[in-house]
């Protein structure tokens, strides 16, 4: 079986995708894994640009989301996901390939069903974060910190790693856009999994253009925020 799948959504991201693959593969430590582009309904050369690598790649595995949006190009990675661990990277080279071997590392040695990385706390660290988005962030995090009673403080943050056999306790995903990467870690604090927070890096891209827009995720955010504090306290589905 694999040892590590490695999840790329993909949308209009033709110029990243050699520079991520590339990334991966000079700095990566595990042997066994694969890489799985989800190319979501690019209008450009994306897909194709995908093709190239995966012709020369055997590690490299292409599909194409059935239904619009970063919830559903996560949810299909998720499902085609062969490794014991998942990870998911955002094509922009926003996350460091270091911080991703120590992930592996601690999974592997401390037995936990996942890690969080965290760009705000010591030893964390963010370049070029956009003001207006660090706000945003910083509201969210805090809110859901409240709501769940919990020490953590990056959970918006596409970038953690997971066990597969955690993850198909959080089907089926509620979250369509990018909100989805509020739903998973909620899901697995209130499901009662072990998990390790360390400090992580964070690089604000420099090529292409940011799929982000705060006027138009907020509401989303907010219902997965009560989405899983509804069911958490109410539905009482926490798993020992």
């Amino acid at each position: 079986m694999t040892d590590l799948s490695i999840i790329i959504p993909c949308r209009d991201e033709e110029e990243n995708i050699n520079i991520i693959y590339e990334n991966i593969i000079k700095k990566i430590e595990i042997e066994n894994y694969q890489i799985i582009f989800i190319n979501d309904f690019s209008s450009d050369n994306t897909e194709n640009k995908i093709k190239e690598l995966s012709s020369k790649d055997k590690k490299i595995f292409l599909y194409n989301n059935i239904k619009k949006g970063l919830g559903g190009a996560i949810d299909l990675g998720l499902k085609k996901s062969l490794g014991n661990f998942i990870t998911i990277l955002m094509a922009d080279s926003a996350d460091s390939i270091d911080d991703l071997n120590s992930y592996v590392k601690i999974m592997t040695e401390e037995k936990c069903d996942a890690v969080f990385g965290s760009r705000f706390i010591s030893g964390g660290k963010t370049v070029e974060y956009p003001l207006i988005k660090l706000i945003f962030n910083r509201f969210g995090n805090n809110l859901a910190r409240l709501l769940f009673l919990s020490s953590y403080n990056d959970f918006t943050n596409s970038f953690k790693i997971y066990k597969k056999e955690v993850i198909k306790h959080f089907f089926p995903l509620v979250s369509e856009d990018f909100n989805i990467f509020l739903e998973l870690p909620l899901k697995t604090i209130s499901r009662g999994f072990k998990f390790k927070i360390i400090p992580i890096k964070y690089y604000n891209r420099t090529v292409g253009t940011a799929k982000f827009k705060i006027k138009e995720l907020g509401s989303r955010y907010l219902f997965t925020l009560l989405y899983c504090f509804i069911e958490k306290n109410l539905l009482n589905k926490k798993i020992k």
